[in-house]
């Protein structure tokens, strides 16, 4: 069985996708800044990591033999600097220390390409696209992890229907539920390593996107 640590398992997608994870029959480590010890499944066991700390410090917290970690924190515009964009890069240099080879991004859609933030909702949000784009370009050009980054559109409070496109052309919405999915489902396709992955809620079930990236 894997042993998955989920950085930032408190949000909305961080604690939906500790659960899918779990259903999946994983070992989930939740970190979280605020620690929990009551915990809902055996699969389960809530950790404290806090995006302040340290390199050295996110090391000690990764011991244990992980098989990947997930990247899904965020500051919701109070701390881009410290949180979204330093705070996810020194946990990607904690996860190359712990030897910690597998690790998926959760950012946002067009992080890479500046060219589309004018577009649509992306226009309100320059500095977290900004954030964004810096954590983005340091996971895939300064570290040796195999890696995967999601970049989705806005995210919505809907029921998730399985289905997603990918590779596209404008921002638009996701599902929490689809990106949860798409999530869990990149663990399981090695074929996503390396790649940098735009979505949106679309027509074609979450396994087949996946294997349709460019």
């Amino acid at each position: 069985m894997k042993k998955i640590l989920v950085i930032g398992s408190g949000g909305r997608v961080g604690s939906a996708l500790v659960s899918k994870l779990a259903e999946s029959d994983y070992t989930v480590l939740a970190g979280s800044r605020h620690e929990n010890n009551s915990s809902p499944s055996e699969n389960i066991s809530f950790i404290a990591f806090d995006l302040l700390w340290d390199v050295d410090r996110m090391v000690e917290a990764m011991t244990g033999n992980i098989d990947a970690v997930y990247f899904v924190a965020g500051s919701k515009g109070k701390n881009l600097l410290q949180i979204d964009l330093h705070g996810a890069v020194k946990t990607m240099q904690a996860a190359e220390k712990a030897g910690v080879n597998r690790f998926v991004l959760l950012s946002s859609v067009f992080a890479l390409e500046p060219i589309h933030w004018n577009e649509s909702f992306l226009k309100d949000i320059t500095d977290y696209n900004i954030a964004k784009h810096y954590a983005d370009l340091y996971l895939t050009s300064q570290t040796n992890l195999n890696y995967t980054i999601l970049q989705p559109g806005a995210l919505k409070e809907e029921s998730g229907t399985g289905k997603i496109s990918v590779d596209v052309k404008e921002p638009l919405s996701n599902s929490i539920a689809n990106v949860v999915d798409t999530l869990v489902a990149i663990l399981q396709d090695d074929s996503t390593i390396g790649k940098v992955i735009t979505m949106h809620d679309g027509e074609t079930l979450i396994k087949e996107a996946l294997k349709q990236v460019k």
